[in-house]
């Protein structure tokens, strides 16, 4: 199974881990987050011109229990883009609700087809259905895209025409690999009387093990209905944030330079690992765009289904299979998603690649990674990666705890010339190859 957030792999700031350790007997706080972790979330989402007030504010453990709260206040089935994140679907069917899958265009992922989502959701009234919610990412899981603003405001819009609540998750849209070439622009400024946005922390700000998601509601009487609602459904069928959890989600949320440091590096780190599985996805023949965000590659094999059916490979499953195989046990076997794990065709031959797990097991030299990307000069670093996730110049007490860490010298080899992530990409290569018969 694919874990619901892709994991850069990186360890937490300490910063956050002693908040969480001080936290560790504090007594759980209300359904929805207390009001400090609300007010860090109002004053995270005000940063980025979404004026947003505590009181529309709701907290969960984790993107998975937001969304499950979401679905059962608002009622009826649920739209998503094809292909989108793996957890998506797995809350409305829980609580029983059908998922109707929407194309998404040939530019990106994330937004669907705006003409597609009308006609989906007229046939399914037609048919006897109520759709009622729809789901959109604006830096995308599984495709590492960013949909463009006039896309993302035709389907809100056509959202809006059907009477449908738009849930914008958002928890990459602080992970652009090349902010000043790539624009992204939130449903919630577009439409903000429709709209619901969604980040779980845990793709940026947090580790995953501690899993802490945030949602931002419509002002007005409508948008606070609806947050009731939700907290409601959370206090009766989600536990609480647990105390520490919540106080290293409110210190992050506040994005302390230790966190706001961190995430740079990380985005410099996968910026350079997503390009370097492209560029080995492409030579082997597969489709890729660009990956603009996040820490994932969807790739598309479709071209070479005959020579790949040669060797037994006629579906995402089966692709996933022979692939897993090929990178062996441990952290490197969880890259790889087949396409039906993303709600794309099950005989589609499309996957995805997530960068984190290329680093190996966690430990050392995951600390190791995340000193190199901080210890790498801007001028090294903006080869392939953007400018704006360069660090500022170290403080003097810097280079004393990168060395701590492990950093190495600024001539270092690139991250994919890492002796664990040069042989995961030489595996994903090598099984290409053999897949699609090229040495045969």
């Amino acid at each position: 199974m694919q874990q619901a957030v892709p994991d850069a792999g990186l360890p937490p700031p300490a910063e956050l881990v002693d908040g969480f350790a001080r936290a560790a007997t504090a007594a759980p706080g209300p359904p929805g987050g207390g009001p400090e972790l609300r007010a860090a979330a109002a004053g995270y989402w005000h940063r980025r011109g979404l004026a947003t007030d505590p009181g529309h504010v709701a907290a969960a453990p984790g993107g998975p229990a937001l969304l499950l709260a979401l679905v059962a206040a608002v009622g009826g089935e649920v739209l998503l883009p094809r292909p989108s994140a793996s957890w998506y679907a797995a809350q409305p069917a829980v609580l029983g609700r059908a998922v109707h899958r929407v194309p998404t265009t040939a530019e990106s992922g994330g937004a669907p087809d705006p003409v597609a989502l009308l006609e989906t959701v007229r046939r399914v009234r037609a048919e006897g259905g109520d759709p009622r919610l729809l789901v959109l990412s604006v830096a995308d899981d599984p495709t590492g895209t960013v949909p463009p603003p006039e896309l993302v405001h035709d389907a809100c819009e056509a959202a809006a025409r059907e009477g449908l609540l738009v849930v914008s998750d958002e928890t990459y849209r602080d992970t652009l690999h090349d902010p000043h070439a790539t624009v992204l622009v939130s449903p919630a400024e577009m439409l903000p009387d429709d709209v619901v946005v969604l980040a779980d922390l845990g793709g940026t700000l947090t580790p995953p093990g501690w899993p802490a998601a945030v949602a931002r509601f419509p002002a007005g009487r409508a948008g606070t209905a609806l947050r009731d609602a939700v907290l409601a459904v959370l206090g009766t069928a989600v536990p609480p944030l647990p105390p520490p959890v919540e106080a290293a989600a409110a210190a992050a949320l506040a994005e302390p330079p230790a966190v706001t440091g961190r995430l740079a590096a990380g985005i410099r780190l996968h910026a350079a690992l997503t390009a370097a599985v492209r560029d080995v996805l492409t030579a082997a023949g597969a489709l890729v765009r660009p990956p603009q965000a996040g820490y994932h590659v969807y790739a598309d094999l479709e071209a070479l289904r005959r020579d790949l059916a040669r060797g037994g490979v006629v579906d995402a499953v089966d692709l996933e299979s022979a692939l897993v195989r090929a990178l062996g046990p441990g952290a490197r076997a969880r890259a790889v998603g087949g396409a039906h794990r993303f709600g794309d065709d099950l005989t589609a031959l499309r996957l995805r690649v997530a960068t984190g797990p290329l680093l190996g097991d966690a430990g050392g030299a995951h600390a190791a990674a995340l000193a190199s990307a901080h210890a790498r000069p801007p001028a090294a670093a903006a080869t392939t990666l953007t400018p704006a996730a360069v660090l500022p110049p170290p403080t003097p007490a810097e280079p004393a705890a990168a060395a701590a860490a492990g950093a190495v010298p600024a001539d270092q080899p690139e991250p994919a010339e890492w002796p664990q992530v040069a042989e995961a990409l030489r595996s994903l290569g090598s099984a290409l190859t053999e897949l699609t018969g090229a040495r045969r």
